[in-house]
């Protein structure tokens, strides 16, 4: 038997994974001969519930939400139509609202120079790659965007994918196995939970945000696992509010896990320059295994990617589910997030003034005497009402004084916890801020 060839530099292991599939040998079966007299039925009768649509689970609750926000007479805050560029603003129905239901922090989705560079793309390489990127949806713009994510992050390397969900959940899942343990904030995104599901590891929360809780969990915990992952968000999206880095830091350190950092909303927030939480606390990129963003927020594309060391993010460019067998990302998905990355470097006054807005709408709602309960006024501010019918009626009379805010209900947040999900952009003005703080305040009184 001669020796095979390296395939892609891969371990050994992977190899060999790998030849074994090539040696399966696929068995023609003969052509199956179904009498339909033979069918014979379940000895047990199937309950209805298990055979009707509406008894899968949570779709009772849901209609009944649906059927009392009907009655209370509030419209559907969902699915609402924008004719145009959600930004400070939108138009809904013919209609000018203030927005405060969009990604768009910097505002550059519609930016002169990135719809030409997305004009530019779709030109060139159409509008689909039409195939996975490794057999041959491969275009220039997929490498430039991650050589400048990874030059931008201060990262060996970075591979991006076609969304941002899927890609905490494709590499945690395939990365972690059943003798490991992954270990996550309590608030932390579905994708990473539905990561750690996928892995088979064993899984646990620890209360948001806090370090010394986790670091009880571990000195139990950590003996009894192989592998460690911990997760935590540079800014988490509900809340507002980020994890005091340093403290995880030095808790990887001491029980040798991984880290994995969700900056999907952290990026071109947080820090000097909009590098994000790594950034705002001084810290080298290397005190964390995994950096995690996406691409559908500051730099106004679809997807999602992770940065770090080139040797782990390699691997996971050949074998990663997630990636290998899906197709490429959009070509001029990928030169917007491109040129969104240029102008986030060359315009960082964008940055500051996505902060200044949100801590005066902070410091506006406070003033009124609303609940923004641990928010520290970068780009996310909640609105906490306490009941999901509440939000959804405060939503609906916001959105009749010219408001366009979001609820945030069960089973997203607890009960008590359902809010209105206020996000800023850096084009927000203090008038617009002051209308909509008093707005929420009117609102509430009624």
């Amino acid at each position: 038997m001669t020796k095979s060839k390296p395939l892609f530099g891969l371990s050994d292991g992977l190899k060999q994974q790998m030849a074994r599939r090539q040696q399966e040998t696929i068995v023609e079966a003969e052509p199956l001969e179904l009498n339909l007299g033979d069918v014979r039925p379940s000895v047990q009768p199937v309950p209805p519930r298990f055979s009707d649509p509406a008894q899968f689970p949570g779709v009772k609750e849901y209609l009944a939400l649906r059927q009392a926000g009907v009655a209370l007479g509030m419209t559907d805050p969902f699915f609402r139509v924008h004719e145009g560029i959600p930004a400070a603003t939108t138009r809904i129905g013919g209609k000018e609202y203030l927005n405060f239901s969009n990604y768009n922090y910097l505002c550059l989705n519609g930016h002169p120079e990135v719809t030409a560079a997305t004009y530019e793309a779709i030109q060139r390489y159409g509008t689909s790659p039409s195939a996975s990127r490794m057999v041959s949806g491969e275009r220039p713009l997929h490498g430039q965007l991650e050589h400048a994510l990874a030059d931008f992050l201060g990262t060996e390397d970075c591979v991006a994918m076609v969304s941002g969900h899927a890609t905490n959940v494709t590499v945690i899942g395939h990365l972690f196995g059943p003798r490991d343990l992954i270990v996550h904030d309590a608030l932390a995104h579905n994708s990473v939970v539905q990561g750690a599901i996928l892995s088979g590891a064993k899984r646990l929360s620890f209360p948001h945000n806090d370090w010394q809780a986790l670091d009880d969990m571990l000195r139990t915990l950590r003996p009894n696992h192989e592998r460690v992952l911990v997760v935590v968000e540079g800014l988490y999206s509900m809340d507002g509010d980020y994890p005091d880095l340093p403290r995880f830091v030095a808790i990887r350190e001491r029980y040798k896990t991984f880290l994995l950092v969700d900056e999907a909303h952290s990026i071109g927030v947080m820090g000097a320059t909009g590098r994000g939480i790594a950034e705002h606390f001084g810290l080298p990129r290397t005190c964390a295994d995994f950096w995690m963003g996406t691409l559908s927020k500051t730099f106004s594309g679809c997807g999602g990617f992770i940065a770090g060391q080139r040797l782990i993010v390699d691997y996971l460019r050949h074998t990663a589910p997630g990636f290998l067998y899906s197709v490429g990302m959009s070509p001029p998905l990928a030169a917007a997030s491109l040129k969104c990355l240029e102008l986030l470097q060359r315009e960082p006054e964008r940055c500051r003034a996505l902060r200044r807005a949100g801590r005066l709408f902070l410091e506006l709602c406070k003033a009124e005497g609303l609940n923004t309960g641990n928010s520290a006024g970068l780009a996310i501010v909640p609105i906490i009402i306490g009941s999901s019918l509440g939000a959804i009626n405060i939503s609906s009379r916001l959105f009749t004084r010219g408001v366009n805010a979001q609820p945030i209900f069960a089973p997203a947040v607890e009960e008590q916890q359902a809010r209105l999900r206020i996000f800023l952009c850096s084009e927000h003005t203090p008038a617009q801020l002051e209308t909509t703080a008093k707005a929420i305040a009117a609102g509430l009184a009624e």
